[in-house]
């Protein structure tokens, strides 16, 4: 299989696939985290496919790649908290 963009990476597509799931589910939070938690969990998850296709797009230059990927590791944690 040829990987012709972010999309097509395994990671990608696990992510994104979480990112849909925690936004089902939180639709489920209580009406008080609706802008707190809710809004949060929603962008961090978001936010590590969005950082997954910027790595991508930066893949030729190392320090901006490792960086990028970094972020996601950071939007990661900050959805697993």
């Amino acid at each position: 299989m040829q990987i012709n963009s972010a999309k097509d990476l395994d990671v990608y597509k696990k992510a994104y696939w979480l990112a849909m799931q925690i936004f089902e589910l939180s639709k489920l939070f209580p009406n008080e985290e609706r802008y707190a938690l809710t809004d949060q969990i929603r962008r961090s998850s978001r936010s590590v496919c969005l950082n997954l296709r910027e790595a991508w797009a930066k893949r030729r230059y190392e320090a901006h790649f490792i960086s990028k990927l970094t972020d996601c590791d950071g939007e990661n944690n900050e959805t697993d908290s």
